[in-house]
């Protein structure tokens, strides 16, 4: 697979290098120092999978992905070390994201799932779906966090943002909760009622609710209402 690294760190793009001589299949054809050298590169050069650093000078990882001409499509996975604009990264359909340093079982990790999304021609869809194995990136403040989806229990709606539970955190993501149902896997992620969507792995218990709801409690403790109009959806889905 014909590959380019964007990096502006020399050290970075030289263990990249490194760690990628385990993998035969991919086929490093060149490398970027900044945001204006990728998009130029990726334009002219036309490769299949880009490691793209978030951030860059002269423009940012995503900005690249922003500026590349009409068709070009690459298999981007993205490389960070917790910058100001990890936030973003869900937006755009990358295979996966590695953190710096990057441990040579999360890049096998990443190139097995690219494996698996081509086998599934998953381009053809306008938005890859997050499965719970998948993982994101949150900013909060000045707080970051790397969060497998299967660790979250609770989306919950507060006005224009979203507050994640997973573990003790509670983060909040600047997103609509219509937008993020649309990505997240159906049959692991379940929209409650207007402002919750829960991991029905993460219920703990289930009793019936006032006015033909369903009150489920969550192992992080928390009661959601599953809603009267998404009671029979979510009877049917449960067997119950």
């Amino acid at each position: 697979m014909r590959t380019l690294i964007a990096d502006d760190e020399r050290l970075a793009r030289n263990e990249l290098r490194r760690l990628l001589e385990n993998h035969p299949g991919i086929d490093i054809i060149d490398e970027a120092t900044n945001g204006e050298e990728a998009v130029e590169k990726i334009n002219r050069l036309r490769p299949e999978l880009v490691f793209l650093d978030i951030q860059m000078p002269g423009k940012t990882g995503f900005e690249v992905l922003e500026n590349l001409e009409e068709g070009i499509n690459p298999d981007v996975i993205f490389t960070t070390a917790f910058d100001e604009f990890a936030l973003k990264a869900f937006e755009f359909d990358a295979i996966d994201y590695l953190l710096k340093p990057i441990e040579p079982a999360r890049l096998e990790q990443a190139l097995k799932k690219l494996e698996e999304d081509q086998g599934e021609d998953d381009k053809i869809q306008v938005n890859r779906i997050f499965g719970e194995n998948d993982q994101v990136f949150v900013k909060d403040g000045n707080k970051y966090w790397f969060i497998r989806l299967n660790t979250v229990r609770l989306f919950e709606s507060i006005g224009n943002y979203v507050r994640i539970y997973f573990d003790q955190n509670k983060p909040l993501l600047l997103r609509s909760l219509n937008a993020l149902e649309e990505r997240l896997d159906p049959n692991v992620f379940f929209r409650a009622n207007r402002k919750h969507i829960i991991n029905l792995r993460m219920i703990e218990s289930i009793e019936p609710y006032f006015s033909g709801g369903i009150l489920v409690k969550l192992k992080g403790g928390e009661k959601i209402e599953v809603s009267r109009r998404q009671a029979v959806r979510f009877k049917d889905f449960l067997s119950l």
